[in-house]
């Protein structure tokens, strides 16, 4: 028999990727902690309700308190039903005046899935929004860092036009500054309910004339509110909403793990992770230096994103309730957990990112003799029947006789007369001495701005720099 300890666990959730201020809402401790605290309310109401007084309200309260997941396992070994369990469990710590009174007018899934929703809006609140703004923090210090920092922009794996390093990473800044709003709001649209086996109430109406003012006080004392109608089980849409808004976060930040990678690659090197000395990256190749943490991030989105195929398959529920959710809505927490992982460990990246302004520097002037877009606007501005064409021919027989465009575009006799018009300026954009990036930086620093003041960040480019980084 095997002796349980964490690397005897089976989910690597478990044993590699456990962090506790997450476990503490998302395991099963954690869901047996918010069943007790909905069968507590629920004595509580039953209180200011004048079924039972306030010393027997106290006596359950104090009996949840007590009461742990090992024994509740244990009861239901016994009996083969878990919430009858939990409710056994408290029994045995209560006299016989409050028994009568626990569970009083509930069935099981008013208590599971408004536990559930209750512990997923405070882990959400408590813990998962606030380490997303840390990483939110995290990019816009980055972005406000290199918002002038030239960088040459890439589609399709080529290179394409110039930009800035503070540019490509306000994407993220906007994108999760999104993600942010969005799961915030979902979370604030999650359901519980107390409406009984079927959901009309049967049993809160013996006891009740206004069953579903109970429900609401109930539901209060969670922090809750209810759907206008639910079953035996809550409305299933808004966890699904939520449960996909964190999953579709998961995959913004799985697209800011595939771009650091690549611009990690040994012939790009224009950003590295920071690693330790002792750090190891490979078993055999002692050179190896590789970027092992945004490489996880990507694979934890690739555990995650088939999960929302589940939720979508539990949206459905046979008449007033069926259990064929029963063992795939225990996975819902995974959702969460490695999501929240990952963002975690994005955090410390993106904190200490190392960014190798040489190798910028270096790329962005391998890349700019064959830039043919500002080459190919000004003649157009200028006149030019069929610039695109022009420049696409010229940019052929440059690589060809391995010059620059601009260099075999000057020597074209038919392009003389287009070159005698241009401007100063024009001619230092096509020369190179004049940065060719658009609004990259003043973009950069005004995407920053905005979500910092969104979210309340106070930056620490302007606390310890005073912007004097972004004044270059």
């Amino acid at each position: 028999m095997i002796k349980r300890n964490i690397y005897g666990s089976i989910s690597p959730g478990d044993y590699r990727y456990w962090i506790e201020e997450a476990a503490f809402f998302l395991s099963e401790n954690g869901a047996t902690r918010y069943k007790l605290k909905v069968e507590a309310a629920l004595a509580r109401i039953l209180y200011r309700r004048g079924l039972c007084d306030i010393g027997i309200a106290q006596e359950i309260k104090l009996a949840c308190n007590r009461v742990t997941t090992e024994e509740v396992y244990a009861e239901e070994k016994r009996i083969k039903h878990d919430i009858r369990a939990l409710v056994n469990c408290i029994r045995a710590k209560v006299s016989d005046d409050a028994k009568p009174f626990i569970h009083l007018g509930a069935t099981s899934f008013d208590i599971i899935d408004t536990a559930n929703t209750a512990r997923y809006n405070d882990f959400i609140g408590q813990v998962f929004l606030p380490a997303l703004i840390e990483l939110e923090t995290a990019l816009i210090d980055i972005t406000m860092r290199y918002a002038g920092t030239e960088q040459i922009g890439r589609t399709h794996g080529q290179y394409a036009e110039p930009i800035t390093f503070g540019f490509a990473m306000a994407e993220y800044v906007s994108r999760v500054g999104g993600c942010i709003i969005a799961i915030e709001e979902r979370a604030s649209e999650l359901v519980g309910q107390f409406s009984g086996a079927v959901g009309a109430y049967n049993a809160s109406s013996i006891l009740f004339d206004d069953p579903e003012e109970f429900e609401a006080e109930v539901l209060a004392e969670l922090g809750l509110k209810s759907a206008s109608h639910s079953t035996q089980i809550a409305q299933p849409e808004p966890l699904l909403r939520l449960l996909f808004e964190v999953i579709a976060t998961l995959g913004v930040l799985a697209n800011l793990c595939d771009d650091t990678r690549h611009l990690q690659r040994s012939e790009i090197g224009e950003v590295s992770e920071a690693k330790s000395k002792e750090q190891v990256s490979s078993s055999t190749m002692p050179h190896k230096d590789n970027p092992i943490g945004v490489e996880n991030g990507k694979s934890m989105w690739k555990i995650v994103m088939p999960k929302i195929i589940t939720v979508l398959m539990d949206q459905i529920s046979e008449h007033q309730r069926d259990l064929t959710n029963s063992a795939s809505g225990k996975t819902y927490p995974e959702i969460f957990a490695y999501t929240f992982y990952t963002v975690k460990r994005l955090t410390g990246i993106m904190e200490k990112l190392v960014v190798n302004e040489e190798n910028l520097k270096r790329n962005l002037a391998s890349a700019r003799d064959s830039i043919a877009e500002p080459l190919y606007i000004i003649l157009a501005s200028l006149g030019h029947p069929d610039a695109h064409e022009k420049i696409r021919v010229l940019t052929l027989e440059a690589r060809e006789e391995q010059k620059s465009l601009v260099e075999t575009a000057k020597a074209d006799t038919e392009l003389k007369p287009y070159f005698a018009r241009m401007t100063d300026k024009q001619k230092e954009i096509l020369s190179g001495r004049s940065k060719y990036t658009g609004i990259a930086e003043q973009k950069a620093n005004k995407v920053a701005d905005e979500w910092a003041a969104r979210f309340g960040i106070e930056s620490r480019q302007k606390k310890n720099l005073g912007g004097e980084k972004r004044k270059k």
